[in-house]
């Protein structure tokens, strides 16, 4: 079979995947590297960029320095969701989940300039929580509005966000110190989410932010795509065989909306809406990063990577356009921070043939204590994580790589009254991560 065929197949196939994979991830909703040897450096690789994969995700500028390869990973994600709408911890219903990719680095147009890319499923979120037969006091009818109570009944809480980029790349080696790059993100998402309180009895009344309904609550279960783009600007600096220096700028992903066409919608506030067409926009959101990669000798490499996402100017608020009854938008207020991400990765080669590497990523929560209750269907709270990884160099150009992470569980409670069922109990919400991959690499 022709090189080239393999490779079509092999894209074909991370897009049949990745299409179809909700991933979670360490850095908001982000993962923190893309293939294995960028998993296994903890993210840590915009000054050391390694493979096809580590580079166009992370700092195209790499493509230039790399002979002409290809590269697919396969990675489960793991992870460990609970939380508490106030009525008890339970815990997500969906835990396993397939992280695809594939880049590849080839020469193009003259001395020192390359092509290259991938096709990745970078990042996205998700939980799936029922829980039937809550208790509480009914509310007192007579009272106008009703006196605060919560019936018994049914939560049922659902998202999923799955984002997957194409990033065809071009990169020049300057000089024996520069090299750049650049990347077109061609990005597509989908999205689904649901946030409801069914009653065991019509006639009892539900709360969400201060206001009473029968039952219902915001219903956009349907999966809906929606397309973007972006772009991604990088460079490396050699200041001598022993440090090398890394910056990448990464603009938003710009989408269409997300639409969904549903029979009636109870937003926050208390706000109904009609039947009729939903929609919103989810953009991806700019980032900065800087990286130093130092080798104290040849064999052993240091790479530290700081790195800032722009997360407020796309997570603050979800604004919902559609048929509600007296205005046209109802915003969903999540409210995150701007996230900045500590990673610091380490590889040594113990033979020429095997390389082993681990590393350690610390980001900010962009969820602060005071707005969880508005992100228990987005508890994307994770701090710490620790990473392994090793390549094995299997000869005729064939190379095996893996990594494991590990995200420790971090828990953000709520202020008394968050809960957004249960007017008088906190919220809360819980996330670890593990995550298993394997990558195999050919050099032409």
């Amino acid at each position: 079979m022709k090189k080239s065929r393999i490779l079509g197949i092999a894209v074909g196939a991370t897009l049949a995947m990745g299409l179809s994979a909700s991933a979670f991830a360490t850095d908001g909703y982000q993962l923190i590297g893309i293939g294995q040897y960028a998993m296994g450096m903890a993210g840590a690789v915009v000054a050391a960029p390694d493979d096809p994969l580590s580079a166009a995700m992370s700092n195209p500028a790499g493509l230039a320095l790399l002979t002409p390869q290809a590269a697919f990973s396969a990675e489960i994600f793991n992870p460990t969701r609970k939380t508490n709408f106030g009525s008890g911890e339970i815990g997500s219903h969906s835990n396993v989940y397939g992280v695809p990719a594939i880049g590849w680095v080839a020469p193009a147009f003259g001395d020192g300039i390359v092509f290259g890319g991938g096709v990745y499923g970078t990042s996205g979120l998700g939980v799936n929580y029922v829980q039937p037969n809550v208790n509480g006091p009914a509310f007192d009818m007579r009272a106008t509005p009703p006196a605060q109570g919560f019936a018994p009944g049914t939560i049922n809480a659902y998202s999923s966000i799955t984002f997957m980029q194409m990033a065809p790349s071009l990169a020049m080696k300057v000089n024996s110190h520069l090299a750049v790059g650049a990347s077109l993100n061609i990005a597509a998402e989908q999205g689904s989410f649901l946030q409801s309180f069914t009653p065991n009895n019509n006639a009892f009344f539900a709360r969400q932010s201060n206001a009473y309904y029968v039952g219902g609550g915001l219903n956009l279960a349907s999966p809906s795509w929606a397309y973007g783009v972006g772009v991604t600007l990088g460079a490396l600096y050699k200041v001598n065989d022993m440090v090398t220096l890394g910056a990448t700028y990464k603009s938003p992903v710009i989408f269409t909306p997300m639409t969904w066409q549903e029979s009636g919608e109870v937003g926050p506030g208390n706000v109904q809406g009609g039947a009729g067409q939903y929609s919103g926009h989810l953009n991806y959101p700019q980032q900065i990063a800087l990286g130093l990669a130092i080798r104290p000798i040849p064999q052993w490499l240091i790479s530290v990577e700081g790195q800032w996402i722009n997360w407020h100017a796309t997570m603050n608020n979800f604004t919902i356009y559609g048929p509600w009854n007296g205005q046209s938008s109802v915003a969903l207020p999540m409210h995150w921070s701007n996230q900045w991400v500590a990673n610091i990765g380490t590889q040594y080669d113990l033979t020429n043939w095997l390389q082993v590497r681990a590393g350690y990523t610390y980001g900010t929560n962009p969820i602060s204590s005071g707005n969880i209750a508005n992100n228990l269907i987005f508890p994307a709270v994770v701090t710490n994580a620790v990473t392994f990884g090793a390549t094995q160099k299997l000869g005729m150009g064939w190379k095996l790589t893996e990594a494991y992470m590990h995200a420790f569980a971090n828990t953000v409670n709520g202020p008394v009254g968050s809960s957004p069922f249960f007017g008088a109990a906190p919220a809360s919400a819980t996330l670890a991560e593990n995550s298993y991959g394997l990558q195999v690499g050919y050099d032409f």
